[in-house]
């Protein structure tokens, strides 16, 4: 497996794996209105991480470096339980400069305990459009 930056060629695969990765993660959420599309707003001006198994995007995740910001964190269904969040997780960390954040959905508890069992933080809980969220934090050793 190959941690590197996006590319504009991986934006069709890309899409199609957000979309279907959040439809699966997401159960509880009417996605009916969900579009390819929606990728390209969801990552905008954001650093992009893919995961490259054999020539396959395995998972992508994307960052808002200037707030260390971790917004999008995603693995193909089909390549789940095979460490490709985990190696995307570790690489978004080792770019942070400061304490690292995000939103999780209070729903998706996998997401949940994937996180606090990488070391990240639940710090407070919000709301959003999506639904109750817990912001974590990831501090730096």
């Amino acid at each position: 497996m190959i941690i590197r930056p996006g590319q504009e060629s991986d934006r069709p695969f890309l899409r199609t794996l957000f979309l279907r990765a959040r439809k699966i993660s997401w159960p509880w959420m009417n996605s009916s209105e969900w579009q390819l599309e929606d990728f390209d707003a969801a990552t905008l001006d954001e650093q992009l991480w893919v995961a490259d198994i054999d020539g396959h995007r395995a998972g992508f995740a994307s960052v808002w470096e200037s707030d260390n910001f971790l917004h999008n964190l995603f693995v193909d269904p089909d390549f789940q339980g095979r460490g490709v969040g985990h190696a995307l997780l570790e690489k978004v960390q080792s770019t942070f400069t400061s304490t690292g954040a995000l939103k999780c959905l209070v729903q998706n508890e996998h997401a949940l305990q994937f996180y606090l069992r990488h070391g990240w933080q639940q710090e407070a809980q919000g709301i959003s459009p999506d639904g109750d969220y817990w912001l974590m934090h990831y501090r730096l050793a």
